[in-house]
C-alpha cells in the first residue's frame, strides 16, 4: 500500500508533534524572547513537517528527497537552538533532552524514508 497523503506519513505525524511540543516548551521563555529564541524555535520546528508535506505534494521522487534534505536542515537548526536554550538557562535539561531525544527520532526516520525513496527511484 502506498502513501496517499502526508498526513498518512509517521515521519510528519512526529514532527508535528515535535513542533507541537516546541510551542508547549517556549511558552515559558521570557516574553523578551518572543523575536528571538522563541521566534527562531518556533519556525524550525515548523518548517520540518512542512517540507515534509510540501515534497510529498510534488510531482517527483527528485523533488521529495529534496524538501526532505530541507526538512532535515531545520531539524538541525532546532536541535541547535534547543541546545543554547539549555546552556543559557531559558529551558531545563530534561525538556530539553526530551526535544532532542524526538529530534533524533525523527532524524532517523527522515534517513529512512530517503534511502527508500531512493531505492525505489533506481
Amino acid at each position: 500500500m502506498s502513501v496517499r497523503h502526508y498526513r498518512e506519513l509517521k515521519v510528519w505525524q512526529a514532527a508535528m508533534n515535535l513542533a507541537e511540543r516546541c510551542y508547549l516548551a517556549t511558552k515559558g521563555f521570557p516574553k523578551d524572547e518572543l523575536f528571538g529564541m522563541t521566534s527562531q524555535i518556533l519556525r524550525a520546528a515548523v518548517s520540518v513537517p512542512a517540507n515534509i508535506a510540501e515534497g510529498q505534494g510534488r510531482q517527483s521522487t527528485k523533488e521529495f528527497l529534496n524538501f526532505l534534505s530541507i526538512a532535515r536542515g531545520s531539524l538541525m537548526e532546532l536541535e541547535t537552538h534547543l541546545i543554547l536554550s539549555q546552556r543559557v538557562g531559558l529551558l531545563k535539561a530534561p525538556d530539553a533532552e526530551a526535544l532532542l531525544n524526538l529530534a533524533d527520532e525523527i532524524s532517523r526516520m527522515l534517513s529512512g524514508l530517503r534511502r527508500s525513496l531512493e531505492q525505489k527511484d533506481r
